[in-house]
């Protein structure tokens, strides 16, 4: 066999970009589905908006016309909104959704029947270390990707006699465009106390002094080649005994840790 075929999705800006950078020096063939304008010599860009069913559809069609097969395929794209519960429009709960979840299921639904009839795969979902550790005034975002994280597990266990594998990553905070293209409701900050600006802010400011996407990129990027993998990675060293310890304290003592950080 050739090259591995990977589709990376959001892989045109940020950790997506560096993903799909870190397969193709691994000798990887890839494609980034995206719908910014892209362009690398070493990636493939194929125009899909992942948050429409059909255009995934025609977007792998597009990949097995080339290629006859898939091998991985690495959900990145996503993006954030913050804000208050109370006050964030329901669209904007709903689009966050429909890219971060359902964006992810509906390239996973197309490469599926692939991967089953080639007899294997990789699937990497991205998730986030929000998915452990809930971030108000996130609660969205949050809530999107935990829900990665139980879709991913649950994935595994039923793909798993096909020899199709899959895998959820926990970035925490990452240096990239990521934090300039938030959606930031500001609307009841008055009503909380200016605490809406002040999380938000404190947030930012861990974003941007976070992780070299490039680090980040590289990490996925051999998680997604690896022989065998398990349920859950979570980046970084800091990040992951953050991880552990949000799983293993009580529930109560966690919310209050991370209301100091982020919800004063």
């Amino acid at each position: 066999m050739g090259a591995k075929v990977v589709i990376v999705t959001g892989g045109s800006s940020g950790i997506g970009l560096c993903t799909a950078l870190a397969l193709a020096q691994a000798g990887c063939r890839v494609y980034d589905f995206s719908r910014r304008d892209f362009s690398h010599e070493q990636i493939r860009h194929i125009g899909v908006d992942v948050a429409s069913e059909a255009a995934v559809k025609a977007g792998v069609a597009k990949v097995l016309e080339a290629e006859k097969r898939i091998d991985a395929v690495v959900n990145c794209a996503g993006f954030g909104i913050s804000g208050a519960v109370e006050f964030t429009r329901l669209e904007d709960a709903k689009a966050q959704f429909d890219v971060n979840f359902f964006g992810m299921v509906n390239v996973n639904k197309a490469v599926l029947p692939v991967m089953r009839q080639n007899g294997g795969g990789r699937i990497v979902n991205i998730s986030s270390v929000a998915a452990v550790a809930h971030i108000p005034f996130q609660a969205y975002y949050s809530a999107s990707k935990a829900a990665i994280e139980s879709y991913t597990c649950a994935l595994a266990n039923e793909v798993k006699p096909f020899g199709i594998s899959v895998t959820a990553l926990q970035p925490g905070d990452i240096r990239t465009g990521f934090t300039a293209a938030r959606r930031k409701e500001q609307l009841g900050d008055d009503i909380y106390g200016g605490r809406i600006s002040r999380s938000v802010a404190t947030m930012e400011r861990d974003e941007e002094n976070g992780m070299d996407p490039h680090t980040a990129g590289r990490y996925i990027g051999k998680i997604t080649l690896k022989k065998r993998v398990k349920p859950v990675y979570t980046v970084g060293l800091g990040y992951k005994a953050l991880s552990v310890l949000c799983k293993i304290m009580p529930c109560s003592l966690r919310n209050w840790i991370v209301g100091l950080l982020y919800a004063k």
